[in-house]
């Protein structure tokens, strides 16, 4: 039986592994750092060609909250990450079983982002997983 630990380290890799796939699937360059960083990802927008920071998180489904999705964005420590850490915020909900589904949103500088399912893709944006190739045409056109 695996440790509680390893559970954890692997769900965290899993769901940071969707993200990054998410962003290349909606035309972002990702960026491997050799070193730690407090962000997870960095990752070049399609758009304006600017570098940002991405931090991923694992949304957690909240029962005793009328099944609100809830992303935790805060470090280790408790702290929230302030904008010279994470420009942006990625959610991976990885229910057992299902695809992901990967949710993108402004660090506003909040420890906790809710929403409720039907909601979420209305306050956040969603990120697919899919493969679309027109993106990196629209991509192309816009520079």
């Amino acid at each position: 039986m695996m440790g509680t630990a390893h559970v954890t380290e692997i769900t965290a890799k899993y769901v940071e592994a969707v993200a990054k796939v998410a962003l290349m699937a909606a035309g972002w360059t990702v960026h491997t750092a050799e070193t730690n960083e407090v962000y997870d990802i960095l990752a070049t927008d399609p758009l304006t060609g600017d570098a940002k920071k991405v931090q991923v998180k694992t949304i957690r489904q909240r029962q005793d909250r009328g099944d609100d999705l809830v992303v935790y964005a805060k470090k280790g420590n408790g702290t929230i990450y302030d904008r010279s850490e994470a420009d942006y915020i990625i959610g991976v909900w990885a229910a057992d079983g299902e695809i992901p589904r990967v949710f993108m949103f402004e660090n506003r500088l909040l420890g906790e982002y809710w929403a409720s399912e039907a909601r979420a893709a209305d306050r956040w944006v969603e990120l697919p997983i899919a493969l679309d190739r027109s993106v990196f045409a629209k991509a192309a056109d816009a520079s």
